[in-house]
């Protein structure tokens, strides 16, 4: 008895003593997993590069606009446009009202003390706290004339000169002259300069919805101004539902097509209804193929075979969650109670309406729920699959980041994608307690 509590203290001990060392032991591995993955990723070189300040303008860009003053330096001509874009060009001769323009001087008040003015000799910009920055043209380049030594937000050559300030940006070469002005919200969201509702107010607009005297004889004003905002040229609202739906279109038809091919092939993987193990042996393979490929792999290879478009993206979340479907299915037939199927058969049901009334009811709630799921998480995908295939908003927000300067269209697209998301996470709950719960 006596070697038996010896032999159990020893044991304690042994693991109270093993417990201590991992506990002093993990802590180093960590600290040395860490930093290999500091070397191995070379986070210093990362910091090193980051600009922050490029950081800045784009965290910038996504909720404010800028609208361009310029002013040709050959002609003379100077326009007005928000976000440098014809449709969002002013009419000619028409300018913000802190822009001034009497002969050949014009004069944009940037806010904060900040003022550029353009004359016949060249332009200049006043900065409070720095002085004065004046520029000339000259036969063999430009003539930069500024308080020294240059700071950071100054960029100079012979051939062009950039400046950056919260109030604005100030770009100057021997063809144009360039002022950009950053205001909050999304200009022109609702209505383009070009429409009769620009430009006015909540109230205004309400008021001229239910008046009776119309903006054109030919529709109501509310419908003029349904119309207006749906066909708004700089952010085409018709055109990103469009895309919305495609893209909703994708994940729905791949999800569902993938639900109704993996059902019945899941009964022949199934052990307790396919009696035939190499049969079952070769679908669990299958499967497995299909669902360890990843779905971008698909996109790729069926965008060469097919061309792009949304049909390409459906048939790409389609193939993949065939396999991941058909594998989550057999597990659900095999894991039923046969005690209700045997209940069926007692009735003299054949092997179609034992699965119909005896092995569906019992696999229906894991069903849903899993397609339902799926159906979310591919809504999200198919975004990025719709950029691969050109289809769907995917496609949309590519174009807006590779322009490099329509950021607050990416937070648009950003928004409206969380949004349906959001929707989709709704619809999700709402039909699993219909379906499932019976609510």
């Amino acid at each position: 008895m006596a070697a038996v509590d010896t032999n159990l203290t020893a044991q304690i001990t042994a693991g109270f003593a093993r417990k201590r060392l991992m506990a002093f032991a993990l802590p180093g591995v960590i600290l040395l997993y860490l930093l290999y993955t500091a070397v191995a990723f070379d986070l210093a070189g990362l910091a090193s590069r980051a600009r922050m300040d490029n950081a800045a303008i784009l965290l910038s860009d996504f909720w404010t606009h800028k609208t361009h003053i310029t002013r040709d330096n050959r002609t003379g001509a100077v326009t007005a446009a928000v976000e440098g874009e014809a449709k969002g060009a002013y009419p000619p001769g028409t300018y913000p009202d802190w822009v001034s323009v009497d002969g050949d001087v014009t004069t944009i008040d940037l806010g904060t003390g900040h003022v550029v003015t353009y004359d016949g000799d060249g332009a200049r910009m006043v900065v409070p706290g720095y002085g004065t920055i004046d520029i000339r043209p000259q036969d063999n380049g430009l003539a930069l004339t500024a308080p020294e030594p240059l700071p950071e937000w100054i960029n100079a050559s012979n051939t062009r000169v950039a400046v950056t300030t919260p109030a604005g940006r100030f770009n100057y070469t021997r063809s144009k002259v360039e002022t950009f002005k950053y205001q909050a919200g999304w200009e022109l969201f609702f209505f383009t300069l070009d429409s009769p509702f620009a430009g006015k107010g909540p109230l205004e607009l309400a008021a001229l919805a239910v008046s009776a005297d119309r903006v054109d004889p030919a529709r109501s004003n509310f419908g003029y101004m349904v119309s207006e905002f749906w066909t708004n040229k700089m952010w085409r609202h018709s055109d990103v539902f469009w895309a919305l739906f495609e893209t909703i279109l994708m994940a729905f038809l791949g999800t569902m097509g993938a639900a109704i091919i993996a059902l019945p092939l899941g009964f022949l993987a199934a052990s307790n209804f396919n009696p035939l193990g190499p049969l079952r042996f070769a679908f669990r393979r299958v499967f497995d193929f299909i669902r360890g490929v990843d779905g971008l792999i698909w996109t790729i290879i069926l965008s060469r075979a097919f061309g792009p478009g949304p049909m390409t993206g459906a048939l790409a979340i389609l193939i993949t969650d065939t396999g991941s479907f058909g594998k989550m299915f057999s597990e659900a037939l095999e894991n039923i109670d046969e005690k209700q199927v045997e209940g069926v058969r007692s009735t003299g049901a054949n092997s179609l309406l034992r699965a119909r009334f005896g092995v569906i009811p019992q696999v229906t709630p894991v069903l849903i729920s899993q397609v339902l799921y799926y159906l979310e998480s591919n809504t999200r995908s198919a975004t990025v699959i719709g950029a691969i295939v050109g289809g769907g908003i995917g496609l949309l927000l590519t174009q807006a980041i590779q322009t490099q300067k329509d950021w607050e269209e990416v937070a648009y697209y950003m928004t409206l994608i969380v949004l349906m998301v959001m929707a989709m996470d709704t619809l999700s709950g709402w039909l699993r307690r219909k379906l499932i719960k019976g609510e």
